[in-house]
């Protein structure tokens, strides 16, 4: 059953095996209000960062991204190579608050950073990847190419801010997969991550960074919950005919995909995915506070 938790936070109805908890990990508060979010009425909007916590019998602890770190909100532009760099806090007006941390919403729920044995990383952004090195005992999965992208050399003013090296010196057990895998709901799907329960698949998405993908959990219903990242922003883009999305997080779409021929056409099959299979998939994207809303609440999405 649905059952309230610690803090707000919904414990969503799954296997005994496979427990979720829904977190936001971080805050940004972009000039332009509902031109971003849809439904502020002041002049800032908030975009948030959509985390899992999952619980698993035999697994340890899983998380879905990490939002920003402890460092992040200590050091943010501490040395040469920031953790985020100057231009984008402005851009996103970022809001860095440990008690926003995973680690630390980890500890309230009563867990220890030990506790987290995996992290699935849909990409590896600043505002997704922050939070790596606060679980060192966990073991980072990542689709290979992100990993090649964002530890490789930097081309461009988007690459330069979106992919920290300072963020990922520090985490050594990496997991990297290629793109290919069995077939979920006309997708590639990768299968059998190390250590992991066959619950949890990645599930390749390119276009916002050619290494994105999303996170498949599914219950012991058979209902899937699909995190897609950043696949898409706004609640309005997915479950009906006709795309919606606000012009700030349109334009910030642009500015951060690799592809846009990839990334719309992804977007479009989750669109589809969305409607004609909800049924059996609940999606939801990284950054729509709404969408989290819905998920803390047990809402359909």
């Amino acid at each position: 059953m649905i059952r309230p938790f610690w803090g707000g936070l919904i414990l969503e109805r799954w296997e005994p095996a496979l427990r979720i908890h829904h977190l936001n990990c971080g805050t940004d508060c972009p000039l332009g209000g509902a031109l971003f979010d849809g439904r502020s009425r002041g002049l800032l909007g908030r975009i948030i960062c959509h985390c899992l916590l999952i619980e698993t019998d035999a697994h340890g602890l899983v998380l879905v991204d990490t939002g920003y770190g402890l460092r992040d909100v200590a050091h943010p532009h501490r040395g040469p190579e920031p953790r985020i760099t100057r231009p984008w806090r402005l851009l996103l007006n970022i809001r860095l608050r440990e008690c926003d941390t995973a680690i630390r919403q980890i500890e309230a729920l009563g867990f220890r950073a030990s506790d987290v044995r995996h992290i699935v990383a849909t990409h590896l952004d600043f505002d997704h990847a922050g939070g790596l090195e606060d679980f060192p005992n966990a073991v980072v999965h990542v689709m290979a190419r992100e990993y090649d992208d964002a530890t490789g050399p930097h081309v461009g003013v988007v690459a330069r801010n979106r992919w920290r090296t300072s963020q990922l010196n520090d985490v050594r057990n990496w997991r990297h997969y290629g793109a290919s895998g069995e077939p979920w709901f006309g997708f590639d799907a990768v299968r059998n991550l190390d250590g992991l329960p066959p619950e949890i698949l990645l599930v390749p998405l390119p276009g916002h960074t050619w290494g994105h993908a999303g996170v498949a959990i599914r219950g012991a219903d058979g209902r899937w919950l699909l995190h897609a990242g950043d696949a898409y922003f706004h609640r309005g883009e997915m479950r009906q005919a006709r795309r919606h999305c606000t012009p700030g997080l349109r334009a910030y779409q642009r500015l951060m995909e690799v592809d846009a021929t990839s990334r719309m056409a992804n977007q479009g099959r989750l669109r589809s995915l969305s409607i004609e299979q909800r049924a059996e998939v609940s999606v939801t994207c990284a950054h729509d506070p709404v969408e989290l809303e819905r998920c803390r609440a047990g809402s359909p999405l």
